[in-house]
């Protein structure tokens, strides 16, 4: 018999995995160009080619024993240093290998935060909607989620509510920015507010607060949008990063957590985060590719046709007569239902071969997620199918 906890996620199956699953099934019956998948948050803008490259030039160059070998948990400390001049560069920032920890992408480099501060029954709170799998990473240390219901207006954080359901058992609090599934960019006075409150709440309970802020789609944002470097605003900022979404690479799995030296009790921090990677399984992030971000840590991909995709369905379902803020990052629309019942939406949905996302899968029913990180042919594909969509459920 399975434990206990898988038994409660075997149950509850992730929702994009199984619209994605159910994308494949459809596409066997219809044809792939006859069916429209929103579902996965899977980049379809091209790795740069300079990854390839770097990839072949280091195979050929280094040895195999400095390539395929162990290295401290933390990861290469020349690729450490290099990832911190990046940041440094582009934020004005003073970090050097020491703040930096590689990781097997961000979903590690959470999980060994979370693993590294909390006790059981300590809370953590979240921003609805937020991405669900905050949940199980919670879960896996025996911590508890404190969800802030959602700003449905602009989907910045409803910070009222926060600074009331802060208390002495908080441990932490996690941000996504720019917001999967929202594509909101939370504004410099909204993270100067949050760390207000978070400092005015370590003095009044006498405690440490951690501000995770998790940022695979940092480099994701359009109109001029600027994503305030979080660490510059609140000492105690774990802040966790992927290379997934910005250099096209997910199933890479490699990113990196930022400890900033002003953190308190920094340096026992930084020893359970390197120790953590270690404990959990991962030993160390992939070492070939560390050494390739190494080399191309400044790189980014073009988000150009993101923001066509973007600009085209938005535009498009806007004239159909839906409701939906415009996303100013990452790769979502996240859609009002115009029926109560989300699940019921997307049921519908299907008939005309369009699948999304439920926004009760990220703890905000009455909404979906649509990942417009697909071809811009398959939307204009789609748009007849929208139209049908809107037309059988907006005169409910």
């Amino acid at each position: 018999m399975i434990s206990n906890k898988m038994q409660e996620l075997v149950n509850n199956n992730s929702v994009i995995r199984e619209m994605f699953e159910e994308g494949q099934k459809l596409s066997n019956l219809y044809g792939k160009e006859n069916v429209f998948d929103f579902s996965l948050g899977n980049p379809s803008v091209p790795t740069p080619e300079k990854i390839k490259e770097t990839i072949i030039h280091i195979l050929n160059t280094e040895s195999s024993f400095t390539i395929h070998g162990y290295m401290n948990n933390s990861g290469f400390e020349d690729v450490r240093q290099k990832i911190a001049n990046s940041i440094n560069k582009k934020f004005n920032t003073n970090y050097n290998f020491q703040n930096i920890i590689m990781t097997v992408g961000a979903a590690s480099g959470l999980n060994i935060v979370l693993k590294s501060i909390l006790n059981p029954n300590e809370e953590v709170i979240v921003f609805s909607p937020f991405f669900i799998e905050y949940k199980n990473y919670v879960k896996n240390y025996d911590g508890k989620l404190t969800i802030i219901s959602p700003n449905t207006k602009t989907f910045e954080p409803n910070l009222e509510e926060f600074e009331k359901k802060i208390n002495n058992n908080t441990k932490a609090v996690i941000i996504n920015t720019p917001n999967n599934p929202t594509g909101i960019v939370y504004s410099e006075e909204t993270i100067i507010k949050i760390s207000n409150i978070l400092k005015e709440k370590e003095k009044e309970f006498n405690s440490t607060i951690f501000l995770i802020s998790d940022e695979p789609y940092r480099e994701l944002v359009y109109d001029n949008i600027v994503v305030p470097y979080v660490t510059k605003y609140y000492d105690n900022t774990f802040v966790v990063y992927s290379y997934s979404k910005s250099l096209s690479l997910p199933g890479e799995r490699i990113g990196y957590v930022v400890i900033p030296s002003e953190m308190n009790d920094f340096e026992n921090i930084q020893c359970a985060v390197t120790i953590s990677n270690r404990v959990l399984g991962c030993v160390n992030a992939p070492s070939l590719m560390q050494k390739v971000i190494g080399e191309c840590a400044d790189l980014t991909v073009d988000i150009s046709q993101y923001k066509k995709n973007r600009d085209l369905l938005y535009n498009s379902l806007i004239s159909y007569n839906f409701e939906c803020i415009k996303p100013q990052g990452a790769f979502y629309l996240f859609l009002k239902s115009p029926i109560a019942d989300d699940k019921e939406f997307c049921k519908i949905a299907k008939k005309y071969n369009i699948l999304m996302v439920p926004g009760s899968s990220f703890a905000c029913p009455g909404y979906v997620r649509i990942s417009y990180c697909v071809e811009y042919d398959m939307i204009k594909r789609s748009l007849s199918s929208f139209q049908k969509l809107a037309y059988e459920t907006l005169k409910k």
